[in-house]
């Protein structure tokens, strides 16, 4: 699942990010309203993690764009969900937040706990809840608890190793290059000359395949990887 942290606080933005990293998530940061809205029209995302007091926009707009605006690519994904971050700590504040669209309304300062505790129920709600497991296969993903087995097995994998696998199911079928790899599993730029998407493929080969004895992970020379059952 992709997160935009939203927060002009570059220590506290760069904290939510990483925690969030470890657990798992592909996260994206932006530090004012211009460079959230840029980024909310490109990538389809998953939850804004949004403050309120921006330098150069109200909190409160962006969060009534996330709602209304249509979604990136063919608009058809769902709209994120937003969990509110804001020092604004009265009732009155948290009522207008929920009003504009907010799914949850978190008070600074906070525990990164207590985030991640948040993050996890507001992507378990419905209706128009997320998709809450993958299945290819005899491979099953339960995305809200990070979860995998296969053939009933538990698989033991690191948070990147998830985010991976994860990625790799949500477009079964599809082939994916390394460098839209790198881009959401680390976000970096893909440098030709870095093995780091190879390295981990093949550490997610020995969990997912090798014990198995029936590929899903297949490599396309010259391209990338996909994820899917061949006979």
């Amino acid at each position: 699942m992709r997160i935009l942290v939203v927060e002009d606080e570059h220590d506290l933005a760069g904290a939510v990010a990483a925690g969030l990293r470890r657990e798992g998530y592909a996260v994206d940061v932006a530090g004012d309203g211009r460079s959230a809205l840029d980024r909310l029209g490109v990538h389809a995302y998953d939850m804004v993690c949004l403050d309120l007091n921006l330098p150069d926009a109200d909190g409160l707009d962006i969060c009534r764009h996330v709602v209304t605006a249509p979604r990136p690519g063919d608009g058809t994904a769902d709209a994120p969900r937003i969990l509110v971050l804001s020092a604004r700590d009265r009732v009155e504040d948290r009522i207008v937040g929920l009003d504009h669209g907010a799914d949850d309304y978190l008070v600074k300062p906070f525990a990164f706990s207590e985030l991640l505790a948040r993050v996890r129920s507001i992507l378990r709600r419905g209706p128009g809840r997320h998709q809450e497991k993958l299945l290819v296969s005899d491979l099953e993903i339960d995305l809200v608890r990070h979860r995998a087995a296969r053939a009933g097995r538990r698989l033991d994998l690191t948070p990147k190793e998830f985010l991976l696998l994860s990625l790799l199911a949500r477009h079964a079928g599809d082939v994916l290059s390394r460098t839209l790899i790198a881009e959401q599993v680390w976000d970096m730029n893909f440098d030709g000359g870095t093995n780091v998407v190879d390295v981990h493929v093949g550490r997610l080969r020995s969990k997912v395949d090798e014990p198995f004895g029936h590929p899903l992970i297949h490599t396309v020379r010259g391209v990338g990887y996909v994820l899917e059952e061949r006979v």
